[in-house]
């Protein structure tokens, strides 16, 4: 597997999960950033190694094996993330870019062992479920902020947006995984809302809301 066609595979593996249908050509070029004409060279590729199966109008999707090749890059890269930060003192919004670039390397010995030296962890430091050796995936129960209505509370366990631009603005705002979050209110006008942190008021824009996730306690 090159380094190209395992970003396909799980590019298609993200899309995937945000669709019933098969994932199209133009969806796959718009995530990798790349010309539709290369997203149908990589496919036919990938479709010649039976990693996934491509009709005409009905779009993309993984085989089994296929799958199993996409979520194995995803577990190494939560891993690697997870170590950057405990280990290694990365905060957050540091850890992407250093682990894409390590979740190439292929070892299962090195991951087995990274593993069991995390103590084998469930989420990354963004609270994304890390796949274990067989592929299997959890589920964690978890609602957008912004689909919270006034008085709701939760706990923030995880994001949407990962880009170091939003988790630094999450730090201005002292807002992290495990922080308890109250909804105070919601502006009718902008859908801003007004919330509670650890006991702190502070106001939040509607787009910041959409990209934080929250596990409801009351």
């Amino acid at each position: 597997m090159t380094l190209s066609e395992e970003n396909y595979l799980k590019a298609i593996f993200n899309l995937q999960q945000e669709t019933d249908k098969g994932v199209s050509t133009n969806a796959i070029a718009e995530f990798m950033d790349t010309k539709a004409s290369s997203a149908t060279d990589m496919i036919k590729r990938l479709s010649e190694k039976k990693l996934l199966i491509y009709k005409p109008y009905q779009g993309a999707r993984l085989t089994d094996k296929g799958r199993m090749h996409a979520v194995k890059v995803i577990r190494k890269h939560r891993l690697w993330e997870t170590f950057l930060v405990e280990n290694l003192e990365f905060s957050w919004d540091e850890v992407h870019e250093v682990a894409e670039q390590l979740e190439h390397i292929d070892s299962d010995k090195l991951i087995k062992q990274l593993d069991k030296f995390l103590g084998y962890p469930k989420n990354d430091p963004h609270g994304d479920p890390i796949p274990d050796e067989n592929g299997n995936i959890a589920t964690i129960e978890k609602k957008i902020l912004a689909e919270l209505q006034k008085n709701d509370e939760g706990i923030c366990v995880g994001v949407d947006d990962s880009s170091s631009a939003f988790l630094k603005y999450l730090d201005k705002l002292n807002i992290s995984l495990g922080n308890n979050i109250k909804v105070i209110e919601k502006e009718a006008f902008d859908n801003s809302m007004s919330i509670e942190v650890d006991g702190n008021k502070l106001t939040i824009s509607s787009l910041a809301s959409k990209n934080i996730y929250i596990k409801k306690t009351k």
